[in-house]
């Protein structure tokens, strides 16, 4: 594996995690402070701007691609049609209706679309479009500065 593809997956992986901070205080925020009934509302609130999030940094910084943004972000879209009914069902499944600790049905939840998200985001929504956006590419190119 090419060093470049090591440090994307690492990107994509902090991105992801900063974007799991933001799916874990929304939840918190909706069902501790607003007290939105029903944990799956406020996963799907959550998971929504977690996506939000998640696809602005890792397209500009993760992926660097210049494409088409509403394709990509269809794209996206496209990969949590069958994702978001599914991880909705499991948080209401696993937590509501049979009473897991709904931050451990989160975390899974997580788990399975950190892994799914970066292999459909590698591999279908910037397989050709990676590293085309000049402007970023120039910032991770520059020389060092050196101190003198």
């Amino acid at each position: 594996m090419e060093k470049k593809e090591v440090i994307r997956m690492i990107k994509f992986g902090l991105f992801s995690a900063s974007a799991g901070v933001v799916e874990t205080v929304s939840m918190i925020l909706c069902e501790e402070v607003i007290k939105i009934p029903g944990h799956y509302i406020c996963y799907t609130i959550a998971l929504i701007l977690s996506v939000l999030w998640n696809f602005t940094l890792n397209r500009k910084f993760t992926f660097k691609s210049a494409s088409n943004v509403k394709r990509a972000m269809f794209l996206v879209f496209l990969f949590y049609v069958p994702f978001a009914p599914f991880s909705i069902w499991l948080e209401h499944f696993l937590a509501d209706a049979h009473g897991w600790n709904e931050y451990v049905v989160l975390a899974i939840n997580m788990i399975l679309n950190l892994v799914l998200e970066y292999l459909w985001n590698n591999f279908y929504v910037y397989k050709d479009s990676k590293d085309t956006n000049i402007k970023e590419k120039e910032i991770d190119d520059r020389p060092a500065k050196s101190e003198e």
